[in-house]
């Protein structure tokens, strides 16, 4: 396994002059040595792009790419000694599976009993071991990416394994046992994972840090309650939870916080309450999660116009208005027990926004 360090940015316009030539813009960032990574954001974000650099698919227009302090920006993907899975299957159709299995070390002239040590290892993990003599043209479409996979985990001298959103063939019900498998996978054997994906739910649940990424920028590292608990960007916000972050407008006017008309005093650190001040407009922050139905005026509570409550089957999900001068000044969703329950549309409720997990964005960048 390698420490991957990245300085670097990618244009595909041969001379780009702004940062809408770019698919990557500027990233500075190091994959440590036996880490688990995730690449999380929509499509077109950079993911890919970022991917086949590391990977020497693709040379950066721009900057280097060290494994373990030695300069490969030139070198191939041979070069590099990486593995690399892909979004669909790539496998020999006419071997079995542990042919398949079996070729990337054989390929390396890995002494044959190693070789059977190591595919039955990885195939006793990928729950393999049953086709390991059939040929692998007969075989669905996600059992072949289970062969993929165990090609790219076999290989013990890698620098990294490189994962291209490897489960979208994969059956739903398969795709949680597999991200379990290769949790397991990479505390066993401390492999260096970096997986590309554009479900939260995959990446949250296989990776120890995760990159959002968003136009081409890392707009965030971290652990998934970071990601959830303190999102540095409003993206981030958006694009983590289902549903994701509310937000609302709010104003700084004369030693308190002013939304949708009415003024709140909630305690800040002194940081953020300087920064709110300096700024004078930002945006409230607030999880559909840390939402709950209050009294009549309560002082961290702002009233709302109910449009839908949804019986989820764990929850409720309320979904309301917030009024501003008869005009609509945003929504908000809110995850509820069975005291939504009796609320219709058109209902007027009260939802305490302000608390400690309420966060304060200016510039779309957190305040803390």
């Amino acid at each position: 396994m390698a420490r991957i360090d990245l300085d670097l940015a990618h244009s595909y316009v041969p001379t780009p002059r702004t940062d809408e030539d770019y698919a990557l813009l500027p990233l500075r960032f190091t994959f440590e040595d036996g880490g688990a990574y995730a690449l999380l954001g929509p499509s077109g974000c950079g993911k890919t792009t970022l991917l086949n650099c590391i990977s020497g698919l693709l040379r950066p227009s721009h900057g280097t790419i060290a494994f373990d302090g030695r300069d490969v920006t030139a070198a191939t993907p041979q070069a590099r000694n990486i593995a690399q899975v892909f979004q669909f299957p790539v496998i020999y159709d006419t071997m079995t599976v542990g042919e398949n299995l079996a070729f990337p070390l054989r390929n390396r002239g890995v002494p044959q009993a190693q070789v059977r040590e190591r595919v039955g290892r990885v195939a006793e993990l990928l729950d393999l071991l049953a086709t390991l003599d059939r040929r692998a043209s007969g075989l669905a479409a996600d059992a072949k990416q289970k062969i993929s996979l165990g090609r790219g985990l076999v290989r013990q001298d890698v620098s990294a394994i490189l994962f291209d959103e490897p489960l979208t063939v994969i059956d739903p019900q398969l795709k949680w046992q597999l991200r379990r498998k290769l949790k397991e996978i990479h505390h066993e054997f401390r492999l260096t994972l970096i997986y590309v994906t554009h479900d939260q739910t995959e990446a949250l649940t296989f990776a120890d840090q995760v990159v959002v990424m968003s136009r081409g920028k890392a707009v965030q590292v971290g652990p998934a309650d970071a990601l959830f608990e303190r999102p540095a960007h409003t993206f981030v916000g958006h694009f983590i939870g289902s549903p994701g972050m509310n937000f609302l407008p709010g104003q700084w006017r004369d030693g308190a916080i002013e939304l949708a008309g009415r003024r709140y005093m909630p305690e800040l650190p002194p940081s953020v309450e300087a920064a709110l001040r300096e700024a004078g407009s930002f945006r409230i922050g607030v999880r559909p999660e840390y939402l709950r139905l209050a009294p009549e005026r309560d002082r961290q509570a702002v009233p709302v116009r109910v449009e839908r409550a949804q019986d989820i089957g764990t929850y409720w999900l309320l979904t309301s208005g917030v009024q501003e001068a008869g005009a609509l000044a945003g929504t908000l969703r809110a995850r509820l027990g069975v005291e939504a329950a009796g609320l219709r549309a058109g209902d007027t409720a009260w939802l305490s926004v302000f608390n400690r997990h309420t966060c304060y964005y200016v510039n779309e960048e957190l305040v803390s």
